[in-house]
């Protein structure tokens, strides 16, 4: 069998949403297709900060930040933070509109103070709001806003109740930058990821792909959100939590069952990995 290239989105695909403990049956999967001479790669939204105790697990590296920062091993093979203006632009339209905002740079992030408590009228329904909500309560290395210290950031993560909270971040900034909005609102409450243009999870899979010279056909990636979305397009085969978007269903090539359900540990398996 050929060398396969995995990506594993984290929050509700490699772990319950919100959590960095891999169940047992995904977490022997992955060691098992490992030690066959597969390559495993995380491929989140995380920054590297907060997907590391995740990467303790043991993996051959990483798209983080969405795509705006890839290694392999210790080896750097993309970085791109967002230029200062467009990023100054972008926060302070934000907070004129009311947006709650997560700032992420590549070993730390910050969030708007009051965050926490709009998220309790939030119901659940996304994993992302289950995972923000968990990170403010358990203090998982996110400062208050007022901590920020200037560094690069690579991500801006918004909240709000509707789109028309958008739209001046959206005229000023969406030439080159993509409003990635969840396709499942929890109860008032709205949330994506301020993105750069020039990246995303699909270009991240390409450049590890040519970093070791594999084709995409021996790609495989698996995801649960539409911010999963371009990398499910570019791998060549793709697998999609059953507990996970109805659009990435659609376009999937495999739905398996969820995480909690051994999900991950049954698709290694009828994929042949193990």
């Amino acid at each position: 069998m050929n060398r396969k290239l995995i990506f594993l989105d984290i929050d509700g695909t490699l772990t319950p949403a919100g959590s960095n403990v891999i169940p047992g049956s995904a977490l022997e999967a992955v060691q098992k297709a490992r030690r066959n001479g597969h390559l495993v790669f995380l491929c989140t939204g995380r920054n590297p900060d907060m997907l590391s105790p995740v990467l303790a697990y043991g993996f051959d590296g990483a798209v983080a930040g969405a795509g705006g920062y890839v290694f392999a091993g210790d080896e750097v093979l993309f970085d791109c933070p967002m230029e200062p203006d467009d990023f100054e632009t972008g926060m302070r339209l934000l907070k004129e509109q009311g947006v709650f905002r997560t700032i992420e740079a590549k070993d730390a992030s910050w969030g708007d103070e009051n965050l926490g408590e709009f998220l309790e009228q939030a119901g659940d329904g996304n994993s992302e709001i289950v995972r923000w909500r968990k990170a403010l309560s358990e203090q998982l290395n996110i400062r208050p806003m007022a901590e920020y210290d200037g560094r690069p950031v690579y991500k801006i993560v918004f909240m709000c109740s509707n789109e028309k909270q958008l739209e001046p971040a959206r005229e000023a900034l969406e030439k080159d930058y993509n409003f990635v909005v969840q396709d499942v609102a929890a109860h008032n409450c709205l949330n994506g990821e301020l993105i750069n243009r020039k990246y995303d999870k699909g270009r991240g899979v390409k450049i590890v792909a040519d970093h070791y010279g594999i084709d995409l056909k021996d790609t495989i990636g698996f995801g649960d959100s539409m911010n999963d979305l371009e990398m499910i397009e570019t791998v060549g085969y793709s697998v999609c939590m059953e507990n996970g978007s109805p659009k990435l269903k659609e376009i999937s090539s495999l739905v398996c069952p969820a995480v909690e359900e051994d999900g991950l540990a049954w698709a290694f398996e009828k994929l042949g990995l193990l």
